[in-house]
């Protein structure tokens, strides 16, 4: 059974990433891509659907995890009654491999340690044929199915057994054993031996560099340091795509049908994933991901999709896998992501906002990069008031969502902006008297005048967490007094134990059985909102009850579920951290 989600940890190669729990086990890992199917899987299953164990043999007194400092390389230290053993788990990066590299030091007495390597291709589907060979001068162990091989490298190998490769053995002080998993593809020979001592130092070179430049005058600066290396980690480093969490099916609503698979690409993560860098410094990082959103969005402005694969692929089909029995019971399991097709007009304002914020920063606009830009916003201009699924892509009705309607009116101000601003082509009258036709639309349609706030979408008198981005993008000044009675009621609405949800489910707008729990995001949100209208006190008390939801490593999930005190959603989840960073930043 997989532990509580808050008792994993994130590494990664910025290639794809694994969760390791408390336990000394890797429960997912999807090779050599975020997206490949999972070869450990017990996250969403058993031990039998794929798992890699180092751990103590016999009883665990305590367990202390911490990320070495500046980096993301994971130290968990094991205190057993005889002795005491420290794991490292690392991915290494910049060497277009993909290894998961375990290292064990014994630093006191002595401990049994457990060895459990069990492969399982297609998300725990497949056994692969194991055997042990001779390679590059070394005893290995391959595990081939399909297109897929993973080589086991360590100075005792385990045995097979019943599925398993099994092993277990003393540690005593001062002694080290490292192991390695390496993917390769099937047709080609058993990779080379990893220099391992080399990569570690290079790997924690790079990511302290990166690391190092996280602004420090912020409140909670080492989370905010943790969440800028953990977006890093989920920005693929080839293609410059940001995956929206590492993993699949993990539960909004625990033993519900809320599974989703987020190890893809939205251009409104990725848009605001992209201000937060910037407004962190990171302002290099802008280029790479505008070259990504060219790449993925070129053709037909018509056929712009709300999220791609990380190299720009436009087909997640979604499946649902009946094998795995989901976490804590959780099903569907499901693959890909139906709402990839979804009508969301909101989109092109995140990504028109990134942008300006980008030009603001010095990026300068290229032929391409801004005739496209034009392209989707005359596009848009064909088809703004049409209905759309929503921020929350809801499976219910299409409305007229009021954030969507906002969301369009930036998208034309910042094609404005670029005009009138930066000096760029294109017909500023026309999408300016478009800005002016939305923004007067929304004041009329959007807004209860009656209870003083903005409305989730135009039929209705219910709120939306979503509606707090109101007065942070520009729409109206944050303390106007519309935004702030839009605050106050989002807060009487959707405040649970002390955080947001997105919206009341209980109205049926998702077209989803069950509940969902406080969506972290729009906490954060509510901290920028409260902070953005004077409120400052009130948003850093938030602030402070928000950062002590993340767990013992400074990671977040999508939702918290206060009454039980456990995370719930993908984890860890890009939304989240880059909201965190954001409401810092707001705090600075």
């Amino acid at each position: 059974m997989a532990l509580p989600i808050e008792d994993y940890a994130l590494i990664g190669d910025r290639g794809t990433a694994a969760l390791v729990g408390k336990d000394g086990s890797i429960d997912w890992l999807c090779l050599p891509r975020f997206d490949s199917p999972a070869c450990f899987a017990a996250l969403l299953g058993t031990e039998e659907h794929g798992r890699w164990l180092l751990a103590p043999a016999e009883e665990v007194v305590s367990t202390r995890r911490r990320y070495v400092d500046g980096t993301a390389l994971l130290e968990t230290t094991f205190t057993t009654a005889d002795g005491e053993v420290v794991l490292l788990d690392v991915m290494p990066t910049g060497d277009g491999r993909a290894d998961v590299v375990r290292r064990l030091t014994c630093t006191r007495g002595s401990v049994r340690i457990r060895h459990d390597w069990v492969v399982r291709t297609d998300y725990g589907r497949i056994r692969p044929w194991v055997r042990h060979e001779q390679a590059h001068d070394e005893d290995v162990i391959v595990a081939v199915a399909g297109p897929d091989m993973f080589v086991l490298r360590g100075p005792r190998l385990p045995r097979g057994h019943e599925g398993h490769h099994r092993d277990e053995f003393e540690l005593e002080a001062g002694e080290t054993m490292t192991f390695s998993t390496s993917w390769s593809p099937s047709w080609s020979e058993v990779p080379a031996p990893l220099g391992i001592g080399e990569r570690i130092r290079a790997t924690t070179d790079h990511q302290r560099r990166w690391s190092q430049r996280s602004p420090r005058d912020v409140p909670h600066a080492d989370l905010v340091q943790r969440s800028l290396l953990t977006l890093m980690l989920m920005t693929h480093a080839e293609t410059g795509g940001i995956v929206a969490a590492p993993t699949t099916s993990l539960p909004e609503d625990f033993g519900g049908e809320r599974n989703w698979d987020y190890r893809f690409c939205w251009l409104r993560d990725a848009a605001l994933t992209l201000e937060s860098l910037l407004g962190a410094g990171y302002e290099t990082e802008a280029l790479r991901w505008r070259s990504w959103l060219l790449r993925a969005v070129a053709g037909d402005p018509a056929d712009l999709q709300i999220m791609y694969t990380v190299d720009g692929g436009r087909r997640l089909p979604e499946v649902e896998l009946p094998h795995l029995p989901g976490y804590a019971g959780s099903t569907p399991v499901r693959i890909g992501n139906g709402a990839a097709c979804q009508r969301q007009n909101d989109v092109l304002g995140e990504v028109m906002s990134a942008l300006e914020l980008a030009r603001q920063a010095g990026l300068s606009e290229n032929a391409n990069s801004w005739a496209l830009q034009r392209a989707l916003v005359d596009e848009l201009a064909e088809h703004w008031d049409e209905p759309d699924n929503g921020l929350w892509e809801i499976r219910g009705p299409q409305r007229h969502f009021t954030h969507s309607r906002v969301m369009v009116w930036v998208a034309f101000d910042r094609a404005v902006r670029a005009v009138e601003e930066h000096g760029l082509p294109g017909p500023v009258e026309h999408w300016r008297a478009l800005r002016d036709r939305v923004r007067e639309e929304v004041l009329d349609k959007g807004f209860d005048a009656e209870r003083g706030t903005f409305t989730q979408h135009y039929d209705t008198r219910e709120v939306d967490a979503s509606l707090l981005m109101i007065g942070l993008v520009g729409f109206l000044p944050p303390d106007d007094p519309r935004v702030l009675g839009t605050i106050d009621a989002v807060m009487t609405d959707l405040l649970r134990d002390g955080l947001l949800l997105r919206y009341r489910t209980v109205t049926g707008v998702d077209g989803l059985s069950g509940d969902e729990h406080p969506f972290l995001a729009c906490s954060f949100w509510l901290v920028s909102a409260l902070a953005a209208a004077g409120r400052r006190e009130e948003a850093a008390r938030l602030m402070d009850g928000l950062c002590a939801l993340a767990n013992d490593v400074g990671l977040l999930s999508e939702e918290y579920d206060a009454a039980h005190a456990r995370m719930a959603g993908n984890f860890p989840q890009a939304f989240s951290h880059l909201a965190l960073v954001q409401a810092a930043l707001s705090l600075r």
